[in-house]
């Protein structure tokens, strides 16, 4: 009876970790609990800000293009790969207040070992959150994650644990009671424009 307990828990784990890899690999760029999140939760949160959107695959396909791209140079673990990325966009994304001319060198140096890998991270966790539409016409933009045009002060707790798998706690400890988000954030235009990647 055990046994075939086991085998059933067994089973049930795979199918589970199954439906999460391929409503992630689907998703392109959403995990499986943000691509589904509470209605009910999100009904009754006040609403600050933009709408949050969880599905990037309803974004144009220019957007989902330029994401992807992102995603499998930054899956690669090697901050090179991004060069590519870089070079295929219609301008250099920033990536600090002033002018870089080599964002891939910056990004190293800005990593916590030279090798930009958690930079490469950073993006990987920021685009399997929500995201927003900010802007109208020609300033439109879609923003990750969507705690950048957030009032943090008004998040629910599930939203808040998701800010948490984000944020290291200290860091978002500071920023909840600022109510702001002062981490990197992503904005690709509707065009496929990868525009930034920055503080």
């Amino acid at each position: 009876m055990n046994l075939r307990k086991n085998v059933v828990m067994v089973a049930l784990a795979a199918l589970v970790t199954g439906t999460a890899v391929l409503v992630y690999v689907l998703g392109g760029t959403a995990a499986a609990s943000d691509k589904l999140p509470d209605p009910v939760a999100e009904a009754a949160r006040p609403q600050s800000g933009p709408k949050v959107l969880y599905d990037a695959t309803a974004t144009p396909k220019l957007v989902q293009r330029i994401l992807k791209m992102i995603i499998l140079a930054a899956e690669t673990g090697d901050i090179e790969e991004m060069r590519a990325v870089l070079e295929s966009n219609e301008l250099k994304p920033m990536v600090a207040a002033k002018h870089i001319d080599d964002p891939i060198a910056y990004w190293k140096a800005q990593s916590v070992d030279g090798t930009g890998r958690d930079i490469l991270a950073t993006m990987l966790d920021m685009l399997s959150t929500g995201f927003v539409l900010t802007g109208k016409g020609d300033d439109e933009m879609y923003v990750w994650p969507y705690f950048a045009e957030t009032d943090l002060s008004t998040l629910s707790p599930q939203q808040q644990v998701a800010f948490y798998r984000l944020v290291p706690p200290k860091q978002a400890k500071a920023m909840l009671a600022a109510g702001k988000y002062s981490g990197y954030r992503l904005g690709v235009a509707p065009n496929g424009i990868w525009h930034y990647f920055l503080k």
